[in-house]
């Protein structure tokens, strides 16, 4: 379904985040005149519009053309480390305990799934990554933080996300990563972006300043 959004885009629905991506691909291989911009989200894509020049009736009927195929798109891998628990991890136990876990087999579990890039949002570098394992479907938390960390790896609503920034914010922090995950003067400027398959890799603290920074493969 496409249907209009605001004064100047589209949204297009799709099936699934999968799909939302590869038509935002295929969007991004071979442009439409008129669009700005290509967003895919959970389970469409936004198109935004030039409201200047753009035909939204006649870019509305080359979309419905457009033919995307998930299994088209290459992922890009992305490893990111993090130290788990502790002050890194404040929420740790108490996901352990509503899982019905130990602390450690919840790092495990989050660490052997891998996971994906489902869409962007929130804050600039911020990703969704999912779908995580079912013991780590956890709720938010009931009054958010005012302040969590950059670098904060948290659970929320069947998800698991990645703090770009020292943000507001409810979901459960169950460890930290000291890669930079936003940078403006980088393309793309967020170092996770729709698509890409993410594993988490416990280390210690004491290999921190080792991996603090931009990783090698932006």
């Amino acid at each position: 379904m496409i249907r209009p959004f605001g004064e100047a885009a589209l949204l297009v629905e799709v099936d699934d985040s999968a799909a939302a991506q590869a038509f935002a691909a295929a969007l991004r291989r071979d442009p439409i005149p008129g669009i700005t911009a290509v967003v895919p989200g959970r389970a469409s894509v936004l198109v935004e519009l030039d409201a200047l020049v753009a035909d939204a009736d006649a870019i509305g009927d080359a979309l419905v053309r457009i033919r995307a195929d998930p299994g088209a798109v290459t992922p890009r891998r992305r490893t990111i480390p993090v130290v788990y628990g502790g002050e890194h991890g404040p929420d740790l136990e108490e996901v352990a305990a509503m899982a019905g876990m130990s602390a450690s087999a919840v790092v495990e579990l989050h660490a052997d799934t891998e996971l994906r890039v489902l869409f962007g949002g929130f804050a600039p570098g911020f990703a969704y990554l999912g779908e995580v394992a079912t013991p780590l479907r956890i709720p938010r938390l009931a009054t958010p933080r005012a302040r969590t960390p950059a670098g904060a790896v948290a659970l929320a609503d069947g998800m698991s996300g990645i703090y770009p920034a020292e943000l507001p914010g409810g979901w459960r922090v169950i460890g930290r990563t000291p890669v930079a995950l936003f940078d403006p003067d980088r393309e793309p400027p967020a170092y996770l972006v729709p698509g890409d398959r993410v594993r988490f890799v416990p280390i210690d603290l004491a290999s921190w300043d080792s991996h603090a920074g931009s990783a090698a493969d932006w």
